[in-house]
């Protein structure tokens, strides 16, 4: 229709928040299966198998932020801030295979947070700003 306007969405900012949701479910999956350890014996492999996943999307959402940032040239910072996420990730996984849980547990309530923000972030990014209708 003529008049009509439509919103579409660069391919690169669907698979900027598509790796943001993955990111923050395989965090959200590995706080379940975390809680799971205290009272199951077989939610070790899940979790296990939960961090490689986890670490996956976080190396995932760098290739994104890349991807977003590279055709506009705009800020360089959610790169920097995915590229810092991932340097987390890392410190997760060596806590995690050391079993230091003083560490490890905070570390992943910190980083549930972070993802959780930078979702929000690619969420809003989506949807455009609507005009205030006065009365």
């Amino acid at each position: 229709m003529p008049g009509q306007a439509t919103t579409t969405m660069p391919r690169s900012e669907t698979f900027l928040t598509t790796a943001a949701v993955l990111q923050t479910l395989a965090l959200f999956f590995q706080a379940s299966t975390a809680g799971l350890l205290l009272t199951s014996s077989r939610a070790y492999t899940l979790h296990d198998y939960g961090s490689k996943v986890m670490y996956g999307a976080a190396m995932l959402y760098v290739l994104a932020t890349i991807l977003a940032w590279r055709p506009g040239g705009g800020s360089a910072r959610p790169v920097l801030y995915s590229t810092g996420f991932l340097l987390l990730a890392s410190a997760q996984v060596a806590l995690g295979i050391a079993h230091v849980a003083s560490l490890h547990v905070p570390l992943g309530v910190l980083m549930f947070a972070l993802s959780t923000l930078a979702l929000v972030r690619a969420l809003s990014a989506r949807s455009p700003l609507r005009p205030a209708t006065g009365s």
